[in-house]
């Protein structure tokens, strides 16, 4: 049962047109409402922003230094004060269209001024199980990898694996399994050993499957959407907004996706069809979305493995699309780093000592 109540800390929800995207993921992450409504100095609301917003406008080409007016909502649903019953019935159909996680209505009085917002009090998704890919050999790490499986490798003081599942763990995750196969026995003795919250299961790869083969090995009680990570990640990704973004959009799969930038170590030389030169760009960056080695999968996907089959994430996402599985992209502005190249792991090493 749903419970309507109003904000009492509104001005944690509220933020100007002309402050940057990035000052409000850092005002919207770690609410239990991933929101801020939009106010010019007098109250008067000019548009709704959520965390789903801030992501898609990036897909869009958007960077998180513009302004929110960017990627706001400029035309949102609002109440009036006064009228209890029209703005209970107005989030009553802002929640059936949008979902579990359409929670909130700006109330306003005269002038479009800001009085309250009313909000469901719901409870948050369940989160789905885990699976940490964990298996790899690590060779690209060279010496560091030869005694010691890449996931038990520090960054700071913890290995990374006890910086994925922590995050997890905070993140509500109640049931995890670790992929394992390269010096496995090293990884089990770490997670015996470990005072978990989650319940942790080790899968037993007894030959490479690949970087999904491992999900067919999960057992048939993993029922709900699960989550793939592979072991040499290190994220801030709020776990929470990617479960919501998952179930808002209904997506069968979605693939958190982080800005990679590359730079063309030459002049590039533009043209037309003629052959005759337009102009030359020295030296430009390119960006692209890359998997950032976090997926959220609907249980379908298992289905399309079977056990002991060796096949990578790519195969295996191209496959669900194929059969007409919905796949959506979840862009990371976040800290993210894939450390299992050398300079990437001594890098990363060099920001947690920094903070």
């Amino acid at each position: 049962m749903l419970h309507k109540s109003f904000i009492k800390n509104i001005d944690d929800y509220l933020c100007p047109p002309d402050i940057s995207i990035r000052d409000a993921m850092v005002r919207i992450t770690g609410k239990f409402s991933l929101f801020q409504v939009v106010v010019d100095v007098n109250r008067k609301v000019l548009g709704t922003l959520t965390d789903g917003d801030i992501r898609r406008s990036i897909l869009r080409g958007v960077t998180p230094d513009d302004h929110v007016h960017a990627c706001m909502n400029t035309t949102p649903i609002t109440g009036r004060v006064g009228e209890d019953a029209e703005n209970s019935f107005k989030l009553e159909q802002i929640h059936a269209v949008g979902g579990e996680h359409a929670n909130f209505l700006p109330i306003v009085g005269p002038d479009d001024v800001l009085s309250s917002i009313l909000v469901y009090d719901s409870t948050p998704t369940q989160s789905p199980s885990a699976l940490i890919m964990a298996g790899g050999l690590g060779a690209r790490l060279g010496e560091r990898t030869k005694n010691t499986p890449k996931p038990l490798l520090h960054i700071g003081d913890k290995p990374i694996l006890e910086h994925i599942v922590n995050r997890l763990e905070k993140a509500g995750v109640e049931e995890v399994f670790i992929s394992v196969c390269y010096l496995a026995e090293q990884i089990e003795a770490y997670v015996e050993a470990r005072n978990s919250q989650a319940e942790i299961n080790i899968i037993h790869e007894t030959e490479p499957l690949g970087t999904a083969g491992s999900i067919g090995l999960l057992p048939n009680t993993v029922i709900k959407p699960f989550l793939i990570l592979n072991g040499d990640v290190l994220t801030s990704v709020d776990y929470g907004a990617l479960f919501e973004f998952h179930a808002r959009h209904e997506y069968d799969a979605t693939i958190a996706v982080a800005q990679y930038r590359t730079q063309i170590p030459f002049g590039v030389v533009r043209h037309g069809e003629d052959g005759l030169f337009t102009g030359i760009d020295e030296k430009p960056n390119q960006e692209h979305f890359v998997a950032a080695g976090i997926y959220l999968l609907s249980p379908e996907f298992r289905t399309l493995i079977s056990p002991k089959e060796y096949i990578d994430m790519p195969a295996l996402l191209n496959k669900g699309r194929k059969l007409g599985l919905k796949i959506g992209l979840f862009p990371i502005h976040e800290y993210w780093a894939d450390i299992g190249r050398p300079d990437d792991f001594d890098e990363a090493n060099g920001k947690y000592d920094k903070g």
